[in-house]
């Protein structure tokens, strides 16, 4: 019987993939942060409704959600050179086009993906927050961006974390579209390594396990955040009586 699917490869490939998990680790984290920070100002944008700012931002997020991930991918990679190459043509600049890093669209790319997605995760977390509390901190004389510091965005977070998780887990995962801007993360050399042994199913699978074990661990670590956030019931708090309890 012919030796169909070779299983110790399988094995044995896993950890030459895992040889560039930074490099898919680097673009999922700093997209993320970059895609809190941009999605954060795009909420408050659109909650205050600043003229010109409010109308635009809903238009990008309208066509980031609306476009697939891949063009664009494909418009950072290409279309940010030809922008450069207008701003030195009626500018007189001289940008040098060929020396920015593929590593640079990628995160230009992935963040406002990030951005569009979790905009509308931070606005409706902002939204939750109890009006009561904002109120009654403006009343005790704090600024607009005390409240915001102090008892929005915390409040807010918590709301928003389980829907952050699932979004590092989906950026995670589209890391691997990273290749199409020539970037080498763990799925562009899984590639390589497929056409090196022709062994394409089980490259593929050693790469589908490394991603599983990665989504199970996230999973786990937005538990332990959310368990350690969540503030309890009143109903769940021990009474205490000079000291002991009750």
């Amino acid at each position: 019987m012919p030796n169909i699917v070779d299983f110790p490869l399988i094995i044995r490939l896993i950890p030459t993939l895992l040889a560039y998990l930074p490099m898919t680790l680097f673009i999922t984290f700093f997209s993320m942060i970059f895609g809190v920070l941009i999605g954060l100002i795009i909420a408050l944008i659109k909650l205050n409704q600043i003229r010109i700012l409010s109308p635009m931002a809903t238009v990008f997020v309208s066509f980031i959600r609306g476009t697939p991930l891949l063009v664009q991918l494909y418009l950072s990679f290409y279309g940010i050179p030809v922008m450069l190459r207008y701003i030195n043509y009626f500018y007189d600049t001289d940008y040098n086009v060929n020396n920015i890093p593929s590593m640079l669209f990628v995160l230009i790319a992935f963040s406002f993906n990030e951005a569009a997605y979790n905009s509308e995760t931070i606005r409706a977390a902002l939204q939750s927050v109890n009006k009561g509390q904002i109120e009654a901190a403006q009343s005790l004389g704090m600024t607009y961006r005390q409240v915001l510091q102090r008892i929005i965005i915390p409040e807010a977070f918590i709301v928003a974390l389980p829907n952050f998780g699932n979004t590092l887990i989906g950026l995670l995962k589209g890391t691997s579209l990273a290749f199409v801007c020539s970037v080498v993360e763990m799925t562009a050399r899984g590639k390589i390594l497929a056409g090196f042994h022709y062994r394409y199913f089980e490259v593929y699978i050693s790469l589908a396990l490394i991603y599983w074990a990665l989504t199970i661990i996230i999973e786990q670590l937005i538990k332990m955040a959310e368990k350690r956030l969540t503030i309890p019931d009143n109903d769940q708090i021990p009474n205490y009586r000079r000291g002991k309890l009750l």
